[in-house]
């Protein structure tokens, strides 16, 4: 199992936009092969910020989400609405 963390950082006044593509991305992982859970959180002080907490049955299944059409189409409706780079933790349970 691999669990991904990913923050993503609107940027000023593009919150609105990023989280309507945010949900479109979550609907449409979520019925992906391999995918055991994918969560959209909002920051309850800053709502340009962004994370997703995933787990995938395996990081080859997490690579071909990360070459999906839908991740593809979420990265060109929000271009120039990021505040610099997505941060991706790929991470493994240890307890």
């Amino acid at each position: 199992m691999l669990t991904v963390v990913a923050l993503i950082q609107a940027a000023p006044g593009k919150s609105a936009l990023v989280k309507a593509e945010l949900e479109k991305l979550t609907t449409a992982t979520r019925m992906e092969g391999g995918c055991v859970q994918y969560d959209l959180h909002q920051d309850n002080t800053d709502p340009h910020r962004f994370l997703f907490y995933e787990n995938w049955a395996s990081r080859e299944l997490w690579q071909v989400h990360m070459a999906s059409p839908h991740l593809a189409a979420y990265r060109r409706a929000t271009e120039g609405a990021l505040a610099g780079t997505t941060t991706l933790w790929e991470m493994s349970r240890i307890g």
